[in-house]
C-alpha cells in the first residue's frame, strides 16, 4: 500500500480546510487500514504492524494511528492485547463469536448452543432475498436451515441465505464438521468476514413447521429476527431470518 499523500509544504498532521469532502486525517488512515484488511494483507487473528511502523508507513504521528486503531477496535475490526500488540479480530474470539446473537438465558450469562443443520442446498434466490443481498434476479444462493439448542431444548430456528459465488463448496457436512462458530468458518475457509449487521425484530405466531422444529405449540409467540450482515465495503453477504423462543430467554441490546 502506498503512503498517504500529503502536501510537501504541510506538516504530517496538517489537514486541508474543512469542506464537503473533508475527512479527518485519522479517518483517512482508518480507511487505508480497512482497505488492507479487505485485501487480505493481514488475516483474521494475525498481528498488524505496530503503531510506530504504521506511523512511518503513512508519514503521520503515532497519535493519529492510535486514534484510527482505537476506532477500529471499538468496531470489533481489531483487538488490542496488552503487551502483545494489535490483532485482526476473528469470530473465533470468545467475546466476538456471539456478538450478533443477542438472545440471553434468564438464568445466566450467554453460553454456547448446540447446532443441528437440517438442510443446506443451492437454489435460485427468491426475489426478496436477491434484493436484500444485491443479487440479480435468478442468481444462485446457498440456503441453510439450522436449529440452536440449549440444554437439549431448541431455542432458535434459523433460515440463512448466502450469495453462492463466495461460498462455493459449502455443504451441510462441512458446516457440521466445523467445531467453531459459523462466522469463523466463513472467514477462515471462504475469506468472508461479517463486519456489521442490521436487524428487524417483530413478534410472530409459530406456524406448523416452526412449531414442530422448536417444540412449541402451533400459534405460540415467537420473536422473529431478520438480520442482514455486511462485510467490508458495506457489501451484504448474509440474510438470516431467525425465530426465537423466549419462554426462558430474552433479547438483550446495549444502547450507547
Amino acid at each position: 500500500m502506498s503512503a498517504l499523500t500529503l502536501p510537501e509544504s504541510a506538516e504530517p498532521e496538517a489537514a486541508v480546510a474543512p469542506g464537503p469532502a473533508f475527512s479527518p486525517l485519522y479517518q483517512q488512515i482508518k480507511a487505508l487500514l480497512v482497505r488492507s484488511l479487505q485485501a487480505g494483507e493481514w488475516k483474521p487473528g494475525e498481528a498488524i504492524p505496530s503503531e510506530m511502523e504504521l506511523a512511518a508507513r503513512f508519514k503521520v504521528s503515532q497519535g493519529t494511528v492510535r486514534k484510527a486503531i482505537d476506532e477500529m477496535a471499538t468496531e470489533n475490526l481489531l483487538v488490542r492485547r496488552q503487551g502483545k500488540g494489535t490483532f485482526v479480530a476473528t469470530h473465533a474470539e470468545d467475546h466476538i463469536q456471539y456478538r450478533f446473537l443477542r438472545l440471553m438465558p434468564d438464568d445466566g450469562s450467554p453460553s454456547g448452543m448446540a447446532r443441528q443443520f437440517l438442510d443446506c442446498k443451492r437454489m435460485r434466490a427468491p426475489a426478496e432475498v436477491a434484493r436484500a443481498l444485491g443479487l440479480k434476479s435468478g442468481e444462485s444462493v446457498v440456503w441453510v436451515r439450522r436449529t440452536l439448542s440449549r440444554n437439549g431444548a431448541p431455542v432458535v430456528l434459523d433460515d440463512i441465505w448466502l450469495p453462492a459465488a463466495p461460498f462455493k463448496g459449502l455443504t451441510a457436512e462441512r458446516l457440521s464438521q466445523y467445531a467453531g462458530p459459523m462466522y469463523g468458518l466463513f472467514e477462515t475457509e471462504f475469506g468472508v468476514r461479517m463486519i456489521r449487521a442490521e436487524e428487524k425484530i417483530r413478534a410472530v405466531a409459530a406456524d406448523a413447521t416452526s412449531a414442530t422444529l422448536l417444540a412449541v405449540s402451533s400459534g405460540a409467540p415467537l420473536l422473529s429476527v431478520e438480520r442482514l450482515s455486511f462485510t467490508y465495503g458495506d457489501r451484504p453477504v448474509e440474510l438470516r431470518r431467525g425465530l426465537y423462543t423466549t419462554a426462558s430467554h430474552y433479547y438483550r441490546n446495549e444502547l450507547s
